[in-house]
């Protein structure tokens, strides 16, 4: 069981901004169902480099509010758009991973938008990450030199009906 690297400020919230509760386990965030999609971000440290994740569970709302974020172009859709600060912008890989283990590696186009069709059901995690060219951010008085963003979404496909 891989323990959690230490983050600091873990929040969550829905779609409409309200908060939800966050609790720490030794290898998993705890957070309760959502009405809508939900968001979770924290920052995280170790061996010097300096990670911002950003979480997304859900593919109704077609707008970002991570920092970094994969965005479904429609709702419930299979075109997302990688979108950094509100602008989006192309990645070099979007990869793709079940709860059933699959994984698939995708070439996002240059717009940065990636597609997929799901192809059984399940939990589907959608995961990039990015490299900040540059940047020294100071936190708890310890400067990184090297810093991160990692973001993933994440969605159910269900059963079909009858099955």
């Amino acid at each position: 069981m891989e323990k959690l690297p230490a983050l600091l400020e873990p929040k969550a919230m829905q779609a409409d901004g309200k908060a939800l509760p966050v609790q720490a386990a030794i290898n998993h965030i705890v957070v309760p169902k959502p009405v809508s999609d939900l968001r979770f971000t924290a920052t995280g440290f170790d061996d010097g480099v300096l990670t911002y994740y950003q979480a997304r569970y859900g593919r109704q709302g077609t707008q970002a509010l991570n920092d970094l974020e994969l965005v479904p172009i429609h709702p419930d859709g299979n075109t997302f758009r990688l979108m950094f600060k509100g602008r989006p912008v192309a990645a070099s890989q979007v990869n793709v991973e079940t709860g059933e283990g699959w994984r698939r590696s995708l070439a996002p186009s240059k717009d940065g938008t990636v597609s997929f069709t799901p192809s059984f059901p399940g939990l589907y995690v959608l995961e990039v990450s990015a490299r900040v060219n540059d940047a020294v951010v100071t936190v708890g008085g310890k400067k990184y030199h090297d810093v991160r963003y990692t973001a993933t979404l994440s969605f159910t496909v269900p059963q079909p009906e009858g099955r």
